[in-house]
């Protein structure tokens, strides 16, 4: 028995077929962008040489190191930890500006965004270094950072004195 074109079951099929079909294209499409890394892609984290604050005071109690770091996924990561090769126990730190002043406190992480940079500063965000030991201008360091999605990264830092600190 064929079914009347007036019937209602085929009337509903002709009405539901061109949004399904769609749907199973966009479907299809988006599972084959996500394949082949499309979208959601974690890349690792990348840094260039940092530099650490020379201490202005021998046997100063704590210094600082800053770097750069870019992700260039579109997952955002945060730097979980840090350790050097020297004495000292490394720390990350987030500035806290209130006014004209600030005070500075522990992070358990600093983000790094999706697509963007973390570039840490005296004025924002640092890897608080205490009880370093005696440094001097120009000296290189090496630094392991930990991160919450990408893999350990090996960075070098200079030692430089406080205003020596190079653009870039």
């Amino acid at each position: 028995m064929r079914a009347a074109i007036g019937d209602p079951a085929l009337r509903r099929l002709r009405v539901a077929l061109p949004p399904v079909a769609a749907a199973a294209v966009a479907l299809a499409l988006l599972s084959g962008w996500t394949a082949v890394g499309g979208a959601g892609r974690q890349r690792p984290v990348e840094a260039g040489p940092g530099w650490v604050l020379l201490p202005t005071t021998g046997g100063a109690t704590a210094t600082a190191a800053f770097f750069t770091l870019r992700n260039p996924g579109d997952i955002p990561d945060e730097l979980t930890g840090a350790s050097w090769e020297l004495d000292g126990r490394v720390t990350l730190k987030r500035h806290r500006h209130q006014g004209a002043s600030g005070r500075w406190e522990p992070a358990a992480a600093l983000p790094v965004p999706e697509r963007g940079e973390l570039v840490m500063s005296p004025e924002d965000a640092d890897l608080m270094i205490v009880g370093p030991p005696a440094l001097r201008a120009g000296q290189w360091v090496e630094f392991t950072l930990t991160f919450r999605h990408s893999p350990d990264l090996r960075v070098r830092a200079e030692v430089v004195p406080p205003g020596g600190r190079r653009a870039g």
